[in-house]
């Protein structure tokens, strides 16, 4: 998702009023009279219990969350699944909800998609809303959230790419990786990309579960692609496309590859491909793996079989017979992207030659000071994702792009929280953003439980609906989403797909009416 712009806005924030006591509420509010005899002066005991009380019993905590996927609806789900009156309201700048599992998840992996079920399941709650179509940090200020809601946990995750900065990052044909999954995947902000696949070889740099995904696309036979949920323009695109190599290359060795066996097991079976793997880089490495952790060391073993071993008969016909091939360059890093001789395009990348120094976590990639050109006329960059300041009023360390944070409170800002990737880094794969955001879920009921959050009513989504309305913003609802959801169900069915997503977000407000 695009960067969000910082915005000062002109209008009044919403009247801080508040609804009138109930009876019983005014009966357990009137101040106690101390040991001293003067009111409204409680004991701190007596008082520590009645705001505990309160927060516990009494009141309908008003909680927003601010983006809808993963580590937005977990944290809303571990919520109301802990506290019986807790109200949720999720707030997202798409149109639509879900995210990562939207727009990051690939075509080819639909049972990865299956947490979607979830999810709905957490949004058809009385006690949960979602909100689309309104950008925090724009439409409405943190702050405005803060004075409207008993806490704001911040949500919003990853919505940028890590740039390469080296030479030739600007030519054509040098995209982030980022901007090529949300083009398949239906992000309306990257329905445009029209990458060009004319070329031969194509080269995408980092060596993780993303990185493998593009070059898995980009390889994939279309019509293996035709009953996913992949954007008809990408697979018109991929149709056309030239491509018949694609290298993927890291800093360092096979030991620190960051995909897992899982994306490279589909790699190794990929029809109509095969596998390029230079034995020289993985001598010695048999010993090596025998203190490793058992996940790493059997995804080191597969990739020592593929290199190293004679395939079998059937495999080796498969290979003879295969149109193409995909490489894992190792102890590489970029320098330069290449221009053709107009000086437009990208057409090769020059590659410094590394060795690794350190060891453990610790181990590190230093030039050598040899350098190799590789010929290629499509540079995808996947060295990571990164998060984005989402409004000045929230501290944010722009150096490891997370939000600062203790277990998910904001430093220095209480009543802020904030869970996922802007949490602890673009790392891990859904499971592990459930257990972050459950983890923030549990932190801000204690906070609630403990008497640390406001102690009275507060208005929640009624005051940002009039705020939002005065300012021309126009929410999306969940059931509004439905009925979108239900368009693109339609209008996949006569191709055979699970849905054709809508890509224009003009399209999909007139669909509503709007």
């Amino acid at each position: 998702m695009a960067p969000r712009c910082w915005r000062w806005w002109p209008w009044a924030a919403w009247p801080r009023t508040r609804p009138p006591p109930s009876e019983s509420t005014q009966s357990r509010s009137r101040a106690p009279v101390g040991l001293n005899g003067s009111a409204g002066r409680p004991a701190s005991a007596k008082y520590r219990s009645f705001r505990q009380q309160f927060s516990t019993q009494e009141q309908t905590p008003q909680i927003c969350v601010v983006g809808s996927g993963p580590a937005g609806f977990y944290t809303a789900q571990h919520l109301l699944k802990h506290h019986s009156r807790a109200h949720v309201d999720i707030y997202e700048k798409q149109l639509v909800p879900f995210g990562l599992v939207r727009f990051g998840v690939a075509p080819d992996h639909p049972e990865v998609k299956n947490v979607i079920n979830t999810f709905t399941r957490t949004a058809h709650s009385d006690r949960c809303a979602f909100h689309g179509n309104v950008v925090v940090g724009r439409d409405v200020t943190v702050q405005e959230l803060r004075d409207a809601y008993h806490a704001v946990v911040l949500s919003y995750g990853a919505e940028d790419h890590r740039g390469l900065e080296i030479p030739g990052e600007e030519l054509l044909g040098v995209l982030s990786a980022r901007a090529f999954v949300g083009w398949y995947n239906g992000l309306p902000e990257n329905r445009k990309l029209a990458p060009d696949l004319s070329c031969d070889t194509a080269v995408v740099l980092g060596q993780g579960n993303v990185a493998l995904d593009v070059a898995r696309i980009l390889l994939t036979p279309p019509e293996y692609l035709e009953k996913t949920d992949i954007t008809e323009a990408a697979l018109g695109a991929l149709r056309q496309s030239q491509v018949k190599t694609v290298w993927i290359v890291g800093r360092r060795g096979p030991l620190q590859v960051a995909f897992t066996i899982k994306e490279l097991r589909e790699m190794i079976q990929l029809p109509g491909t095969r596998p390029i793997l230079d034995p020289a880089d993985f001598l010695g490495l048999q010993d090596r793996i025998k203190e490793v952790p058992r996940p790493r060391k059997r995804l080191v073993e597969l990739l020592l079989r593929a290199a190293t071993e004679k395939p079998g008969v059937a495999e080796a016909a498969r290979r003879a017979s295969a149109s193409r091939a995909w490489g894992l360059r190792f102890f590489r890093s970029p320098q330069q992207v290449l221009p053709s001789p107009d000086g437009r395009r990208a057409a090769g990348i020059r590659l410094a030659v590394t060795r690794l120094e350190g060891v453990g976590e610790a181990t590190r990639a230093v030039p050598t000071g040899a350098v190799e050109d590789l010929p290629c006329g499509l540079v995808l960059s996947s060295i990571g994702y990164k998060s984005c300041p989402i409004d000045p009023s929230v501290p944010f360390d722009p150096k490891l792009g997370v939000i600062p944070n203790m277990e998910g409170r904001v430093v220095d800002v209480p009543g802020l929280y904030c869970s996922g990737w802007v949490k602890r880094g673009p790392t891990g794969v859904i499971t592990t953003t459930m257990t972050d955001s459950f983890v923030t879920g549990q932190i801000l009921l204690q906070d609630l439980k403990a008497g640390l959050l406001p102690s009275g009513p507060r208005p929640g989504y009624a005051a940002i609906k009039a705020l939002l309305g005065r300012r021309g913003v126009w929410p999306v609802s969940f059931s509004d989403w439905e009925k979108l959801d239900a368009e693109e169900v339609s209008r996949g069915q006569g191709a055979g797909k699970p849905r054709e997503k809508l890509l224009d977000p003009q399209e999909m407000l007139r669909l509503l009416g709007r």
